[in-house]
């Protein structure tokens, strides 16, 4: 019998590289190509598609916070005051993430009225004096 030659399968041109798979970050980007004809007296091993890493700029982070603290007590014993309430940063903005909102609060507060010294304090006054 006389010698056999195969013949190399045609294929088609490499399509241009997909779009990365994500918007941002590392993601995966793939090509192609088609078998045009099958290779005469023997399969075809040629790879159709190819994929490799691709890297797009940072994702963006937002900031995130703890939740708030509990209100302070009043910081007068008597009449008006404040009280106040923090939290802290877990993770700070980056890549152009959302700003961090207020990390302490105030609101007002009034504790029971300030008496006014009496008549008999008043004279223990005098007296020291």
């Amino acid at each position: 019998m006389p010698e056999c030659h195969t013949i190399p399968c045609l294929l088609s041109p490499w399509s241009e590289w997909s779009d990365c798979s994500v918007t941002c970050g590392k993601g995966m980007r793939t090509r192609q190509r088609m078998l045009k004809s099958a290779a005469e007296l023997g399969d075809c091993n040629e790879e159709l598609e190819q994929a490799e890493k691709c890297m797009l700029p940072e994702c963006p982070i937002d900031c995130e916070l703890t939740e708030w603290s509990q209100w302070s007590e009043c910081n007068t014993s008597c009449g008006k005051g404040h009280m106040i309430r923090t939290r802290m940063i877990k993770i700070e903005p980056q890549f152009g993430g959302t700003a961090c909102p207020e990390t302490v609060q105030r609101t007002k507060c009034r504790v029971r009225k300030c008496l006014r010294g009496t008549g008999m304090e008043k004279r223990r006054w005098k007296e020291a004096r």
